[in-house]
């Protein structure tokens, strides 16, 4: 997902992406939570995004106006059909590595079909959020870190004091989890302001971002209530 016109890696392509998963000034590299099973859906879900990504590179034009989502052509397909595709390598690159890294634990808490249904369901909740703040935008959105940000904020409920292993420019070492995806989550926040009072566009959907996250540390607290 995403916001505002942005160049991609294709040179006649217009489209808004949401780049936001690395989009917080530190690179999350570690996390020190051993998955208890194997991450199936996490790796499948990874596939399916390499897969469709590189498939997309055939007819990149089309393909991102074909399956992209346009909040002033409201399509109900292209909502799910948006969140797996990318505009450009580092864009891919930085939402499956985010979704490697805090994944597998999500989908442990979750089990394996629950969780299939919380990330499809936080992607959707990230594309009408979106769509709700950017209604009459003609620009394809596509990406999947809408339905990523739902992944944090369900790790944010399930292992807030888990240490994630950072590196940036400024420091490298360990942050607690409540603390590098509270930053992140504040920095959408103030980004995703600026973005509704009139700032510069900068290509990133930070309120489908909000509304994934919003969805996945909900759905996360309902979930552990009823454990």
């Amino acid at each position: 997902m995403a916001l505002d016109l942005k160049q991609t890696d294709a040179p006649n392509v217009r489209l808004v992406v949401s780049k936001g998963m690395m989009k917080g000034q530190f690179f999350p590299y570690k996390d020190e939570n051993v998955a208890k099973s194997f991450p199936a859906v996490t790796y499948a879900l990874i596939a399916i995004n390499v897969a469709a990504f590189l498939w997309s590179l055939s007819d990149f034009e089309h393909t991102i106006s074909a399956y992209g989502f346009v909040p002033a052509d409201f399509v109900l397909l292209t909502l799910f059909t948006s969140m797996f595709l990318h505009g450009g390598f580092g864009h891919i690159f930085g939402n499956m590595w985010y979704l490697y890294l805090f994944g597998d634990n999500v989908e442990d808490r979750f089990g394996k079909v629950k969780y299939v249904i919380f990330y499809l369901l936080s992607g959707l909740a990230a594309a009408l959020v979106h769509y709700l703040t950017d209604i009459n935008s003609t620009v394809p959105t596509i990406g999947a870190s809408g339905a990523i940000s739902g992944v944090l904020g369900a790790y944010l409920v399930f292992f807030p004091k888990v240490h994630v292993h950072v590196a940036s420019y400024y420091y490298g070492g360990t942050v607690p989890a409540y603390a590098m995806i509270g930053f992140w989550f504040v920095l959408q926040l103030i980004l995703g302001t600026v973005s509704l009072v009139g700032g510069q566009g900068s290509g990133i959907a930070f309120w489908a971002h909000i509304g994934g996250f919003a969805f996945g540390y909900a759905a996360a607290k309902i979930i552990g209530r009823s454990r």
